[in-house]
């Protein structure tokens, strides 16, 4: 690896690769020219206009009333009343009929995540604020929580706005102790049977492991033990948190060698005492935005980190400067932290959207929620607290094959489970990416090669191989046969890489 550091990179070297490297890691990539106007500012103006994204318009902001609160509810004082009633005088008529509703109720808020999640996929792909959407993503991996087990639809969509409005926040003061308030996670995790008499340490034994900490780093069994008697009474009331003081152990509790009568607040002031609080955030925000793969891991790379961590902790725990510094710095542009990275599956859809400009085709947003969850990753469906593993996980036989259909379905309107010839109709501009860059059929291949995969200079076997069918196709330069170079080129390895 060449020496390079958290030193600014130099303005000069700023160009439309490194800018489009820009784009893909703090968003999700974009078209050629989007990369070029982002060159053309600077590299001071372009982080500051990518990280700042407050100052940019969002015509369709999100909102709490988007979606129904309601569908899953408590039962009122009255319908429990009524239940009980019927199930003492033995009335099953009355029972059965609270039990349809119930699971009405249910069916009709497995079809609202359904539509939460395609709404999301739909704003990944068209937001003009690209990094709240990518940080919203990375909090949904780090403090993962999951549908299946809350079953509350409007309480994820809860979480996923707390991300999105905290995406560059105090991780600290607001992520992290927000957290420890949020509906879905207390249900996920079960705090909402946390209670003095009966201590549950999941969201205590998380919080450390998973959230703040790393495993086994800076803290024992006893802790975990303390901690959760500091998040007794942490529970939620229909979407609200609530602290219920007769459920707290209001006692003495000695975490980290230190006594008082903590509860759930004082617990996170203490978590943040311990070493290892700003370098596991940190390391996972470098593995999400720098490297990732196996040898990323170098000595370089643990400079980085460890500068990164002290900046954090300097800076009061504020997310915002440490996203600043490392897109300004010379690491982060280094010629081995380029597609170092394997796309995640909503990361490859979402960046070829981006960057290839297909037309909106039916039930599109539907095809890639399905894709995106065979490929391995659904929106609000982590696997497990851990969040998705990514990386070479990301890449086995079967993926690859439904990553290379789903390419082929935005490109031509084919879908994975369809005859070659059952396509949409909706026609693909192809000729629109090579406008400027199609006076002979090898400068299109060259043009196409740099910019989807985001080299300096094209690997020559793959130059000869997209010239050997461009020479099939009589070096006829159409819709068609840039659509045939597209298909080739998003099937390569090197297009798995951002």
């Amino acid at each position: 690896m060449t020496v390079s550091s958290l030193q600014k990179l130099n303005p000069k070297s700023f160009d439309q690769r490194k800018a489009q490297h820009l784009l893909q890691r703090a968003g999700f990539g974009g078209t050629p020219d989007q990369a070029q106007a982002l060159a053309d500012m600077g590299i001071e103006k372009a982080v500051d206009f990518i990280v700042n994204y407050e100052n940019v318009s969002d015509t369709n902001p999100p909102s709490l009333d988007d979606y129904d609160k309601d569908i899953i509810r408590h039962a009122t004082q009255s319908e429990r009343a009524a239940i009980r009633n019927a199930r003492s005088n033995g009335d099953e008529s009355v029972v059965d009929m609270y039990r349809k509703e119930r699971q009405r109720r249910q069916r009709l808020d497995r079809k609202q995540i359904t539509e939460i999640e395609r709404w999301w996929i739909q704003r990944l792909a068209t937001t003009p604020r690209p990094l709240q959407e990518k940080l919203t993503l990375f909090w949904h991996g780090h403090f993962a929580t999951g549908y299946r087990t809350i079953e509350n639809s409007y309480h994820m969509y809860i979480q996923n706005m707390f991300f999105r409005d905290n995406a560059l926040g105090n991780f600290k003061e607001d992520l992290v102790r927000g957290i420890i308030h949020d509906p879905a996670m207390i249900r996920y995790l079960n705090n909402h049977q946390n209670r003095k008499q009966a201590p549950n340490e999941n969201l205590a034994r998380e919080l450390m492991e998973l959230f703040t900490l790393g495993e086994g780093e800076g803290y024992s069994e006893d802790d975990i033990k303390e901690g959760a008697r500091c998040l007794t009474g942490y529970t939620v009331e229909d979407d609200e948190f609530v602290f219920r003081s007769r459920q707290h152990d209001s006692g003495s509790k000695r975490i980290f060698g230190r006594s008082g009568q903590y509860d759930g607040d004082d617990f996170v002031d203490l978590i943040f005492t311990r070493p290892s609080a700003s370098k596991f955030i940190i390391k996972k925000l470098y593995r999400f935005f720098v490297n990732d793969l196996p040898n990323g891991e170098t000595n370089e790379s643990n400079k980085v980190i460890f500068s990164l961590s002290n900046l954090l902790k300097r800076r009061d725990w504020e997310i915002r400067p440490i996203l600043e510094s490392l897109f300004l710095s010379e690491h982060f542009y280094d010629e081995d932290n380029l597609n170092a990275i394997i796309k995640s599956p909503i990361q490859l859809i979402v960046q070829a959207h981006r960057s290839l400009n297909p037309p909106q085709r039916k039930q599109m947003v539907q095809t890639l929620a399905i894709a995106s969850d065979l490929m391995g990753q659904r929106l609000f469906a982590p696997p497990s607290v851990k969040g998705w593993d990514g990386g070479r996980t990301w890449i086995n036989t079967s993926t690859m094959f439904m990553r290379q259909n789903t390419l082929l379905y935005l490109l031509t309107g084919q879908r994975p489970d369809s005859d070659a010839w059952d396509a949409d109709g909706a026609r693909f501009d192809a000729m629109a990416l090579v406008e400027g860059h199609n006076n002979t059929p090898k400068e299109v291949i060259y043009f196409l090669l740099t910019t989807l995969l985001n080299v300096e200079k094209p690997n020559k076997d793959r130059v000869s191989s997209l010239e050997d069918y461009m020479k099939t196709q009589h070096n006829t330069i159409n819709n068609q046969t840039v659509t045939g170079l597209l298909t080739l080129i998003s099937a390569m390895p090197e297009y798995q890489l951002c």
